[in-house]
């Protein structure tokens, strides 16, 4: 008997999805992942769970449907990673004209279910707090809801779900070689040790490494595919009202300008092919200058590149251009052949979908129980959305030494298992030595206790963005500590 029904290699967010559903299912996984969960193009995403707006341009009505339907899905299972936005689009004269813009509204707003989101509207800038970060010239908004969301985060609280179901995750643990027979046996290096394990199927689930993971390790032919990488900046905060800027660019295309972190702007995206290393994604200087100079047709203060306090990278594969939202999947199996299921692309919206659809596949080769995904909150997710500010201000009358912001970033990174991190601390002096002005030793202690944190990339970056604040001398001060955890 193999040791598992399913390996998944990659722990991404189509891996980890694929490994909370079918885990969920009753199917017995192991995903393994060579570096950090999220540590590629996961973490380096839009941050939207929309309906993609850009896409009724092109007529894709049933896909902007669908997408409408699993943002409302992600509201009710992860109500503190995924939070809704007014988005605004101000009218250009030099662009789309204004009654096309009003009719995309008014048809995305006739997709959507009745989630609870305010409808769509016009807004007069001149007088309104959207109107104080843009140039005069621009007198017209249109606005619309849709949702933000901490991608890392979602990735890495689907991969405690799935371990809370029975899943086993092996982060840097990589496979080396797999011998397909009737079963897949698989040779790994965990952390250091060889290792040999056997599996009734093999999801392949490595993103930007598919083609590679598929000739040089599963030894069968790659997939058809294009690689593509997107790119983003942060930059300082730019605006003081709390919504998203949707801008028309000069090349047509729609770059997004969203309240990041707090003090900042991220400003999004550029894509174009990608060659080389998925591992070493640089943003390249002509993006940068692309992204600023389409912020700055738009916004009052200007940024330069030297502005730019950090760039997001990061590298996917496709099938092409016009696949690459929905993502891919292919399953080959046979006489004799375990079956081989690779999935890629795709965006964050409809990574649960995906995910089941994937599952579903195998239900030729395995008993499982139904599909469970879009009903099921993820840890920490077990309120409403409309309730989070409830759930703050919970958190701030139990811990009374938390300010508003911390409790915030607390709740919205954990949801009601912040308690887990703060349990009967009196005092910030209960959790712990500080690093910085909000990350304590007991949330640490958490992170890499049931988050699988090993580095303090992993929880700066992934975990939190707080190392977009964290002074030196505090980052060289948590490095020793969790060394001395390990």
């Amino acid at each position: 008997m193999a040791d598992y029904d399913l390996a998944i290699i990659g722990g991404g967010l189509n891996g980890v999805s694929i490994a909370r559903d079918a885990a969920g299912r009753g199917l017995r996984v192991i995903l393994l992942e060579q570096g950090d969960l999220a540590a590629g193009a996961s973490s380096a995403s839009p941050r939207l769970i929309h309906g993609d707006l850009a896409s009724l341009e092109r007529r894709h009505f049933l896909r902007v449907r669908t997408a409408l339907a699993e943002r409302d899905i992600w509201l009710r299972i992860a109500p503190h990673l995924v939070r809704p936005m007014r988005f605004a689009i101000p009218a250009h004269s030099d662009e789309r004209p204004d009654w096309q813009l009003r009719s995309w509204l008014l048809l995305y707003d006739r997709l959507a279910s009745r989630s609870g989101l305010p409808a769509s509207a016009t807004v007069d800038v001149t007088h309104h707090p959207i109107g104080n970060a843009l140039k005069r010239p621009f007198g017209t908004a249109f606005e619309y809801s849709d949702c933000v969301v901490d991608d890392s985060r979602l990735v890495v609280l689907t991969a405690v779900d799935a371990a809370a179901r029975g899943a086993v995750i092996r982060t840097g643990a990589r496979c080396t070689r797999a011998e397909r027979g009737k079963e897949w046996r698989l040779v790994t290096i965990d952390r250091g040790f060889r290792q040999a394990i056997t599996a009734r199927a093999i999801v392949n689930a490595s993103g930007a490494w598919t083609s590679s993971v598929a000739e040089m390790v599963l030894r069968v032919p790659p997939p058809k595919v294009a690689a593509e990488q997107m790119d983003q900046i942060v930059v300082r905060r730019l605006f003081d009202s709390d919504n998203i800027y949707v801008f028309q660019n000069s090349d047509g295309r729609l770059i997004f300008a969203s309240p990041y972190e707090r003090d900042f702007t991220l400003i999004g995206t550029a894509s174009h092919a990608f060659k080389g290393d998925p591992a070493i994604v640089a943003m390249a200087a002509g993006d940068v200058a692309y992204l600023c100079d389409a912020a700055n047709r738009y916004f009052r203060e200007r940024i330069e590149t030297v502005d730019v306090v950090r760039t997001l990278s990061g590298a996917n594969v496709v099938r092409n251009a016009a696949s690459g939202r929905d993502g891919a999947m292919t399953l080959d199996h046979g006489r004799g052949k375990a079956p081989l299921l690779t999935v890629f692309g795709g965006d964050v919206t409809t990574s649960r979908l995906r995910a089941e659809q994937a599952v579903t596949k195998l239900t030729p080769f395995y008993p499982m129980s139904p599909r469970w995904t879009a009903t099921a909150p993820l840890p920490g997710g077990d309120f409403a959305w409309d309730r989070f500010d409830n759930e703050v201000e919970e958190v701030r009358e139990r811990w009374r030494f938390l300010g508003e912001e911390e409790a915030r970033r607390l709740v919205g990174a954990y949801g009601t298992n912040a308690k887990e991190i703060l349990g009967d601390a009196k005092e910030r002096g209960d959790l712990g030595p500080a690093f910085g002005p909000e990350l304590t030793g007991a949330e640490v202690r958490y992170l890499m206790q049931q988050e699988w944190a090993r580095f303090p990339d992993d929880v700066l970056w992934r975990r939190s963005k707080l190392g977009l604040t964290m002074p030196p001398a505090d980052r060289e001060a948590l490095a020793a500590f969790m060394a001395a955890a390990m």
